[in-house]
């Protein structure tokens, strides 16, 4: 899927199911909680950190996609289009780091 097709999808869906959009404040606040999540599963699933027996359950992709989700909601709203923001991260990354990361000796 496109980016600009998520979109698409995540607005029809709002409108159809959602009533509204929350406001961008709240989805501020559902990002922050969503991305905790994600690292929960992380600290304790790859890190240094024991899992709970009531974190076996929890899904890293489904965590990932509640993430998407929510940012994909803020961009609607905002009216920004992920997918043109996207091509433009890429090149300013690209200008920036071209060699950057190719001459740390940490990542050898």
């Amino acid at each position: 899927m496109e980016l600009n097709q998520l979109q698409k999808k995540v607005d029809d869906w709002i409108q159809k199911y959602g009533v509204r959009y929350f406001s961008e404040l709240t989805n501020m606040a559902i990002l922050t909680e969503e991305v905790g999540e994600v690292a929960r599963i992380i600290a304790r699933r790859y890190g240094e950190q024991s899992e709970k027996s009531s974190d076996t359950d929890k899904d890293l992709a489904d965590e990932l996609a509640d993430v998407l989700w929510v940012v994909t909601c803020i961009a609607n709203q905002t009216g920004i289009d992920l997918e043109s923001a996207m091509s433009k991260n890429f090149e300013k990354k690209t200008v920036r780091d071209y060699q950057r990361h190719q001459n740390n000796e940490k990542l050898r």
